[in-house]
């Protein structure tokens, strides 16, 4: 990303009226933005798991498209976000790299919803996150990540296309470096479920 600077989340205690806690998971291939996501809508310090990358994972991780990435989440990021006074989301940020997916599974025990992160320049390291949460029967909303050096300019139209979405996977695009922008990424996931609630309440 660029040098774009991030609105600084106030760093809040957690309110007494808060009733409903929600877990969910941001997903996606490595260095598409994870760890900045939950780090810019947190309101608390994020716990994260970054390790500093070195000789070890060349020929591992492939980084041709993120070569200024220095560091890797080796477990998981975990933050805390109040969308109102009674709903809060615990978000975890599971890692990018292939050679850490087995981690996947167990993140997603317990979950309600995910964020699925793309990265139009790798869009085909998306097809693993999808592929898992369907598995699990999780549902999820696709966030686009708008990288400054991507050039390809693909309409959210041509990218539904590419991941073969359903027409009932919301689909947007996101900055993850921006707290407003982030946080409109995880009230699409709410309202996704609340409308898939209402919809399985409705059915006889």
């Amino acid at each position: 990303m660029g040098s774009a600077t991030s609105e600084l989340p106030s760093r809040t205690p957690l309110s007494d009226t808060a009733e409903t806690g929600l877990k969910i998971v941001v997903v996606g291939g490595f260095g598409v933005g994870k760890t900045t996501l939950v780090r810019s809508v947190s309101e608390i310090r994020p716990l994260n798991t970054e390790e500093v990358m070195t000789q070890a994972g060349v020929g591992v991780d492939e980084t041709a498209d993120v070569a200024a990435k220095t560091t890797t989440t080796v477990a998981f990021d975990f933050g805390r976000i109040s969308l109102n006074e009674r709903v809060v989301l615990y978000l975890f940020g599971a890692p990018g790299q292939e050679r850490f997916w087995f981690l996947w599974d167990r993140l997603f025990s317990g979950t309600l919803g995910a964020v699925v992160l793309v990265d139009t320049r790798r869009m085909d390291e998306s097809w693993y996150a999808i592929d898992r949460l369907e598995h699990h029967k999780t549902p999820f909303v696709v966030a686009v990540n708008r990288f400054d050096d991507d050039t390809s300019a693909h309409s959210l139209r041509e990218i539904r296309q590419a991941l073969a979405l359903p027409g009932h996977v919301p689909l947007i695009d996101c900055d993850a470096r921006v707290r407003s922008s982030g946080k409109d990424v995880l009230i699409t996931l709410v309202d996704h479920l609340y409308e898939l609630a209402m919809a399985q309440e409705m059915t006889p």
